[in-house]
């Protein structure tokens, strides 16, 4: 079944294209005549036990002959909502709702699509259908019908941010410090250039239904449903999935962070590691990542960089950045991607100062922007991150050998002894500053122009990547690698 169902559904006549694609569970049809005028019409349907997610994609015809339906949903204990003729679609979790729709549980037995039918000329005669969509997992959720753009391309974002339904906070008119609600992390992320935000709180859900809300409003902006698992042996984002996830590693419903990892991958999300080499103790209880038996072939990104530990250490290197932690794993022979956060608790934040709203940004290419085409981007691997969270710099790595070519993220077979000759294209900085890491130690190489090198292959499984620095060494941006694989391995 697809996964990415909808949270928040634009206005319009016609089904959207998801629900024209997909095969519905339940299919209601029927007709409205003009004796049916300013009626209602309650049409049943069953929903077994089990069911996490009701999603209703509505049309009719007639509407040439000005006949109108509306439409609301009530489950067998009580009314879910109602929606009148200003939506077409309609999708209600445990979590989250589309606006005019209450949240809760989806509870087994008879509801009902209440049809109002406001005006039908006499004589007309008008035919709906309803097609019903019931989800039993907990896939990730996007909250848009459409990708904010549909086309290939670099995207830039912000993976990692709190608001007030965690411990975000941010100013009142009067001065005070109170919750910050999402919008004003979503305004800051307009101000800020950025195309995706994945708002994070620990824990909870219950920020989906706030993003539900501001999606159509924001709609250049991307809102990836996330949360921040935190855990007394380590933090790691989930980015995708809107059910509950279990957060209390250590007791009997979550006895080991592989059955969460698990619990992840089942939901279709993806992880994340936050600032792994964050102390742990009373200092910041839980913050970096102790968590003993992690299966790190289920990681898929590590958060290397983090703008509250920049803060700390007053720059993005020192005994915080997460690289050293994500270099250990590649070199073990996992593929994980680098990722950056600016792990953002008040949006007000002044957008020079390290955590603030974007800084450091992440930098991803994706097929369309969405919550599945990112997160697509992210496992591949093509993604960089602009520690200065600006709206221009870039950065792209590319290899060829005699077996073909590869890019950021991707694979590549080599002959031992080969010559793999690399490309660096950069923008917004100066190629005389780049820096070539191969297997975490950083190379001395010859650059025969701007960006392009070569190096020989081992025998053994290797990685390349580079950063880019500053004229005063300064760290700017830091790149994913391309894994090297003897051929025939």
């Amino acid at each position: 079944m697809i996964r990415w169902l909808l949270l928040s559904l634009v206005l319009g006549l016609a089904s959207p294209t998801w629900a024209r694609e997909r095969v519905p569970d339940v299919v209601l049809t029927g007709q409205v005549v003009g004796a049916d005028h300013q009626t209602y019409k309650p049409v049943t349907f069953d929903v077994p036990a089990g069911v996490t997610r009701l999603t209703v994609a509505f049309d009719y015809t007639g509407k040439d002959q000005k006949t109108v339906i509306d439409i609301g949903l009530m489950d067998p204990q009580r009314f879910r909502g109602w929606s009148g003729g200003n939506k077409r679609a309609l999708s209600l979790s445990a979590e989250d709702a589309t606006l005019s729709y209450l949240p809760g549980p989806l509870p087994a037995g008879r509801w009902t699509l209440l049809l109002g039918v406001p005006n039908a000329r006499p004589g007309s005669v008008a035919s709906y259908e309803a097609r019903i969509f019931l989800d039993r997992a907990s896939g990730a959720v996007g909250l848009l019908t459409a990708p904010v753009s549909p086309g290939p391309g670099w995207y830039r974002g912000d993976l990692h941010m709190h608001t007030g339904h965690s411990d975000g906070s941010c100013l009142a008119q009067s001065g005070a410090r109170v919750p910050c609600p999402v919008y004003r992390t979503a305004e800051a992320a307009v101000a800020r250039g950025l195309d995706f935000i994945a708002v994070t709180d620990h824990n909870t859900t219950s920020q989906f239904a706030a993003m539900a809300e501001l999606q159509p409003a924001f709609d250049k902006l991307l809102l990836i449903p996330g949360r921040e698992i935190t855990t007394f042996q380590g933090h790691a984002n989930v980015f995708g999935p809107t059910a509950f996830l279990d957060f209390r590693l250590g007791d009997p419903a979550l006895p080991n962070i592989r059955t969460l990892e698990d619990l992840v991958e089942a939901a279709g999300g993806l992880f994340s590691i936050n600032h792994p080499s964050a102390p742990s103790g009373e200092a910041c209880m839980g913050c970096g990542w102790t968590a003993p038996d992690t299966d790190y072939g289920k990681v898929q990104a590590i958060e290397v960089a983090n703008g509250g530990s920049e803060r700390a250490q007053g720059g993005a290197e020192g005994p915080l950045s997460g690289v050293a932690f994500w270099q250990t794993q590649l070199n073990a022979g996992h593929r994980i991607t680098a990722v950056g956060g600016s792990d953002n608790h008040d949006a007000g934040l002044d957008r020079d100062i390290a955590s603030a709203i974007g800084r450091p940004t992440t930098v991803v290419y994706a097929e369309g922007l969405s919550t599945p085409g990112l997160l697509a981007g992210l496992r591949s691997g093509r993604v960089f991150i602009d520690l200065g969270g600006t709206r221009d710099r870039m950065l792209d790595l590319t290899a060829r050998a005699s077996s073909g070519t590869a890019v950021m993220g991707g694979v590549l077979a080599v002959k031992p002894g080969e010559v793999v000759r690399f490309a660096a294209t950069a923008t917004g900085a100066d190629l005389a500053g780049l820096e070539v890491v191969r297997d975490g130690v950083t190379q001395a190489v010859r650059f025969e122009q701007p960006g392009v090198f070569a190096l020989k292959a081992g025998d053994r499984p290797a990685w390349v990547r580079v950063n880019l620095r500053d004229g005063g060494g300064r760290l700017l941006l830091i790149g994913n690698p391309i894994y090297l694989r003897p051929a025939g391995k």
